[in-house]
């Protein structure tokens, strides 16, 4: 009997899990940088707490959540997004009871019952950012140039930046009257009248041309943002461009999500085809009171992992680690293949990526090996070196090769690898 891994998920595997791993860390270098500490959270939540705080409107509430009864009879979801949940952490372990903003960020996988395509998986991951406390726009502004600045650190030159305000809760109840007028007079199936009796909005992110091909002269809400939204969405821009952030105003941008207000943006890529959003956030004031926590402003992003990796790849960029190790030790014996036992454990010790061969493989299959791995240097030590204590240290991608004393052995190494790690960093 064979397996497969489950239809919509995928294994990450070497060599490709080396991008991966540089994809996350640079997603997450940006907050870490300013001040977000990081928090993790259950993968699974009470299923309230995604109907109230995502939004009941939603294709992931509706269609999209993998939700269960537990053994005790508790209705239990699988996390579909991340703010959700990180906003219950914060609200239950008091967080912001403490210095305000609450800046957190974090990294996991999420579940929605899609269908599979290129760039649409039933298990992604996100790395994403909170903050709760606060409504100055320069935290908005943050919260975008992070997202941007990711990108952007990768190599990224094709990812695009728009950018939309969606009113409060002073202006958004006219805006929905008249949205709702004009979808009255417009043809649409009926899950979508539901749909829009609840948030006309999300009728603008439905992507079915024959939808949107109706939506030419809806009216827009940067139309009819109060004065308080206006300023604010003129800070935000402000702010940005001081930062020398490149964004696209995109008046008809909604995100998939019905807490955003005000600020929100998406990140897309031409790489992915019909899927093209990376990610994005916005501000979600008052979300946090929604699932039972105070009436706090709040504002965030989530950035999909997955398919920052796709278009690191459609660029045809490379990051990440191209070697598996430093350094390649050969013995050639077994005086010398238990000597090799704690030389590997020093040079780990020492910060040194360091592999060996095993099952006594003579010379020529070992340095096979040890151009396979990447390594920069192969160690050779044979019987005749261990009488001299010394090990042949053998350059694999300058040439040349050269006898270094044992007990200096890890320091010369060390040394050597570490202009070629300060350059990495």
């Amino acid at each position: 009997m064979s397996f497969q891994a489950p239809k919509g998920t995928f294994d990450v595997v070497p060599p490709r899990s080396a991008t991966w791993l540089a994809v996350r860390e640079a997603l997450s270098r940006p907050p870490r940088l300013a001040g977000y500490e990081y928090v993790e959270t259950p993968l699974f939540e009470d299923t309230g707490l995604f109907v109230r705080g995502v939004g009941e409107s939603t294709d992931v509430v509706t269609k999209e959540m993998y939700t269960f009864a537990d053994r005790g009879g508790r209705s239990l979801t699988l996390r579909p997004e991340g703010t959700a949940g990180v906003l219950r952490a914060i609200a239950e372990r008091g967080l912001h009871r403490g210095q305000l903003p609450v800046k957190v960020w974090y990294a996991g996988q999420n579940f929605r019952y899609e269908q599979p395509q290129s760039g649409r998986y039933r298990q992604h991951t996100q790395v994403g950012v909170e903050t709760i406390g606060g409504d100055d726009p320069a935290l908005d502004a943050e919260i975008v140039w992070m997202a941007w600045q990711a990108q952007r650190s990768l190599g990224l030159t094709g990812t695009r930046l728009l950018l939309n305000s969606l009113g409060c809760r002073e202006c958004r109840p006219a805006y929905r009257e008249l949205l709702q007028d004009f979808l009255r007079g417009i043809d649409l199936d009926d899950d979508t009248r539901r749909r829009a009796a609840i948030n006309p909005m999300r009728v603008l992110d439905d992507k079915r041309p024959e939808v949107q091909a109706q939506l030419t002269d809806a009216p827009l809400i940067t139309d009819h943002l109060c004065g308080a939204c206006k300023e604010h969405h003129a800070q935000v821009r402000s702010y940005l461009a001081d930062l020398g952030v490149e964004w696209e105003d995109t008046p008809r941008l909604v995100r998939g999500l019905d807490y955003y207000v005000r600020t929100t943006f998406e990140l897309v890529h031409p790489g992915l085809g019909a899927q093209s959003a990376i990610g994005g956030g916005g501000r979600y004031d008052g979300l946090l009171a929604t699932i039972g926590g105070p009436d706090l402003g709040g504002v965030g992003f989530g950035l999909g992992l997955d398919r920052t990796v796709l278009a690191v790849e459609a660029e045809g960029l490379t990051v990440g680690e191209t070697s598996r190790c430093d350094v390649y030790v050969v013995p050639l014996g077994a005086a010398a293949r238990r000597r090799t036992v704690t030389l590997l454990r020093d040079l780990r010790a020492a910060g040194v990526r360091s592999d060996t061969s095993y099952g006594g493989q003579g010379l020529k299959g070992a340095m096979k090996a040890a151009d396979r791995s990447g390594a920069a240097f192969a160690l050779v030590l044979g019987d005749r070196d261990l009488e001299q204590d010394s090990a042949q240290l053998k350059d694999l991608r300058g040439g040349g090769q050269r006898p270094v004393p044992l007990a200096e052995l890890v320091d010369v190494v060390a040394g050597a690898m570490a202009p070629a790690h300060a350059e990495q960093d």
